[in-house]
């Protein structure tokens, strides 16, 4: 690995080979089935009040429609390394697209809420291996001193999603039907089968060491308690009841038996040896806590244009687009520039504007707050997020030999999932909390079910006090996402981001 990080190393970005037409057309059929899977995301949390509203279910229960997928996300992801082994990437990731699409389609006709959370949990055991299979496939075909490029092609549905997303998700349930949200995947995936038929290498499938049963029924399963347990505490604003902590705890517990055993077994599921090296540390520490505050803190900022301030989900979309936009400009050009410049420095300026950014909005939540000076803050903070996310990637991926990256990619894959979801849920847990500390009893104390109960002008006699409960869970956010500056530090400095291991 030493010889193979060293070579990288030595390699000067300026020249290094032009991209192949082949790999640029790779890089289309990757960036098209991610875009659908993380497209799909943000245009089902648009829809869940239209979905409660059809099925005449409870929040509490619809909520599911988006918990049930990330819990198959959780479930798949880990087999996706030695899935890839067994049957090879080209045909996993086709088998990943018609599944999610076979999925769509269901989701599309469904007759109940219980029946699209089912047919939500299909989709996700699709889409979960659609992200990892096709960054292996990309980065397999792209030179190791390209990585850089290769993560900038790759965080192109990341920032598709949150920008066209919550827009097209409130036309298609406002003008549609709630039904197309699902339905629009068909065509996409019909599209990346046909072209990923046509344009992906073949790849035999190598001969796999025998799956790690043991290792599996241990980490699938308490990966999806872990989140199940998060999210019970999240959407009952109460960590601390049995529903939450007894799937965390247990989850938790079966997470660390995987951890112990893979220590001590040839063939673990994931490869923990990954966790020796340096680079790969620095960006899995640096992914956990940005990505739970980033992420986490995503779903306050609907919730605050649409409570505090009265707007419906399609325009909290658009206040979100520019923010989206200097995010998928900088993220373009800072994933280029890693290749050149030491992506740990990259990543240190990123957090650094990031928070600056985000910082400079928290304290400016408030309920007459000119919209403006909101979108320039959280502009700001898209130049960071775009200046971290996949740089961070690159730095640990750029270390890997051939048959290393699909290990490293499941395991970042699922760090960023767990991440996610914990953010998801902790940022529910503080704003209910600051709801009930900071809100008169029967006024919005009783957390979002109580304010939807209200009527507009009522929700509007606490804004201020609504609109304080949001600036101090956003505080959290920032602080979390200050801390990811300490595992950065460990990142490389040398020029070409790489390290001898």
């Amino acid at each position: 690995m030493a010889s193979i990080a060293a070579s990288a190393a030595s390699t000067p970005a300026a020249t290094a080979p032009a991209p192949s037409r082949g790999v640029a057309m790779i890089a289309v059929v990757v960036v098209l089935g991610s875009v659908m899977s993380v497209l799909d995301v943000t245009v089902v949390n648009v829809a869940l009040n239209h979905l409660a509203q059809d099925f005449d279910a409870p929040l509490a229960t619809i909520q599911w429609v988006a918990t049930g997928y990330t819990l198959a996300l959780a479930t798949v992801i880990p087999v996706a390394a030695w899935a890839m082994g067994r049957f090879g990437t080209k045909r996993l990731y086709m088998f990943s697209i018609g599944t999610f699409a076979a999925g769509s389609v269901a989701a599309g006709l469904a007759w109940s809420a219980e029946s699209l959370i089912v047919f939500r949990v299909l989709q996700g055991l699709g889409g979960g291996l659609i992200m990892p299979v096709g960054m292996t496939i990309l980065a397999r075909a792209s030179d190791p001193s390209r990585m850089g490029r290769t993560m900038a092609v790759l965080g192109i549905p990341i920032l598709i999603g949150p920008l066209v997303g919550p827009i097209l998700g409130g036309w298609l349930v406002d003008d549609v039907s709630w039904r197309w949200i699902f339905f629009i995947n068909v065509p996409i995936g019909a599209v990346a089968l046909a072209l990923a038929a046509r344009v992906f290498p073949r790849d035999a499938p190598q001969p796999a060491e025998p799956l790690d049963v043991p290792g599996l029924l241990m980490l699938s399963p308490g990966l999806a308690l872990l989140i199940y347990g998060l999210a019970t505490g999240g959407e009952k604003g109460d960590f601390g009841s049995p529903g939450a902590v007894v799937p965390a705890a247990l989850g938790a517990l079966l997470v660390i038996g995987f951890v112990v055993r893979a220590l001590r077994v040839e063939h673990a599921l994931i490869d923990l040896r990954l966790f020796r090296s340096r680079p790969f540390v620095a960006a899995a520490g640096t992914t956990v806590l940005f990505v739970c505050a980033y992420f986490g803190s995503m779903m306050l900022a609907p919730l605050y244009y649409q409570l505090v301030r009265g707007e419906s989900a399609t325009a909290s979309g658009m206040l979100g687009a520019p923010q989206a936009l200097f995010t998928a400009v900088s993220m373009q050009i800072a994933s280029r520039l890693s290749d050149r410049i030491a992506p740990g420095r990259i990543v240190r300026v990123g957090i650094v504007v990031a928070v600056s950014g985000f910082l400079a909005f928290t304290t400016q939540v408030a309920a007459d707050t000119p919209y403006w000076v909101l979108m320039s803050c959280m502009s700001v903070t898209g130049i960071g997020v775009g200046m971290t996310l996949m740089p961070t990637t690159a730095s640990a991926l750029r270390t890997m030999s051939h048959e290393q990256v699909a290990v490293a990619g499941t395991a970042l894959t699922i760090i960023q999932q767990v991440a996610a979801a914990i953010g998801g849920a902790l940022m529910s847990v503080l704003l209910a909390g600051a709801m009930r500390d900071g809100l008169p009893a029967g006024q919005g104390a009783g957390g979002l079910g109580e304010l939807h109960t209200m009527s507009p002008a009522a929700v509007g006699e606490i804004g201020p006090r609504l609109a304080d409960a949001f600036q101090g869970t956003y505080w959290w956010a920032v602080g979390f996402m200050a801390l990811a500056f300490l595992p950065a530090l460990l990142m490389s400095r040398t020029r070409a981001g790489v390290e001898a291991r």
